[in-house]
């Protein structure tokens, strides 16, 4: 049955696409709350001059020590997103729309997402590669520490060629990445025939989703980066590189590994490491040695 075009039936028609975009939202679990510090952002570009050394309290005994904010110059770029769909006017005026209800859940879902596509596809990838606040590749073998004139390097990296794996301290307010969020993901819409083109030129309602958004990293040595074999052994090497680290003044930093983060391929042998109480008829040391996140996006 053929409808007459009216703002009315524009705007309930927009409201139910909302309504669908928002259920395949709200459907997803995304996995980069967990190993990124979500910031709020109100410019084109934040700088996070205070990452470096991980503060600590000492007892007071005279003057205040105060800990100057090390200006190390590292800033995110907000990047600006979207994703766009169509529907025809003959849909509208033929009361076919229910066959768009999933295409409308799908973009909710993809909307909810693509911080993941951006985490796991793009920014853990490129760590290996890509500088943090110290000038060095967030997984490097040679992140100075130390106070200066006496600095020394430090490694939070397993060489290999296989699939990547990362071991994690999830138990600070700052996580190893950082994700920070302009404008958030939202349902927009143009349908308006008199302002639209789409709709003037190819009798097409648009309707989208867009956000502006930023990756980067974090402190490096909350997480270790490995593309070696994913074995007790090198797991354990791992966990022990991670607790060595210490302040520039020389003092245990104290981080403490909670998560293993691996992709597809790893994934049994991590959930054996972690959770078989034997491995080649002797006591599994590794057992619950720390907690297990699959990311399927991951495949650096």
């Amino acid at each position: 049955m053929s409808r007459s075009i009216t703002p009315a039936l524009l705007e309930a028609v927009q409201k139910g696409f909302n309504t669908h975009f928002q259920t395949g939202f709200k459907g997803v679990t995304a996995l980069y709350t967990s190993l990124c510090t979500v910031v709020t952002s109100t410019h084109a570009e934040e700088t996070y001059g205070w990452l470096g050394d991980i503060p600590k309290f000492r007892e007071w005994i005279g003057d205040r020590q105060i800990n100057g904010l090390m200006a190390h110059g590292y800033s995110i770029k907000n990047r600006k997103f979207e994703n766009t769909v169509s529907v025809s006017r003959d849909a509208i005026e033929d009361d076919t729309l229910g066959i768009f209800t999933p295409r409308f859940q799908l973009l909710g879902q993809a909307a909810a997402e693509h911080p993941d596509d951006l985490v796991f596809g793009e920014l853990i990838p490129k760590a290996w590669t890509t500088a943090c606040y110290d000038g060095q590749s967030f997984f490097d073998t040679d992140h100075p520490v130390g106070l200066p004139g006496a600095q020394t390097t430090v490694s939070n990296v397993q060489a290999g060629s296989g699939e990547a794996w990362m071991l994690l301290d999830l138990s600070r307010p700052l996580k190893p990445f950082i994700f920070q969020k302009r404008r958030d993901y939202a349902f927009v819409t143009k349908e308006d025939p008199k302002t639209s083109d789409q709709v003037f030129m190819r009798d097409e309602y648009v309707y989208g989703s867009d956000a502006r958004v930023g990756a980067g990293y974090g402190f490096w040595q909350m997480a270790f980066g490995s593309k070696a074999e994913l074995t007790a052994a090198n797991l354990r090497a791992a966990w022990n590189a991670m607790t060595a680290f210490k302040r520039d003044s020389g003092e245990p930093l104290g981080i403490n590994p909670t998560h293993l983060v691996v992709g597809n391929t790893n994934f049994f042998a991590a959930k054996d490491i972690l959770e078989k109480e034997v491995i080649d008829a002797s006591t599994n040391t590794t057992r619950d040695l720390v907690q297990l996140i699959r990311a399927p996006k991951f495949a650096a």
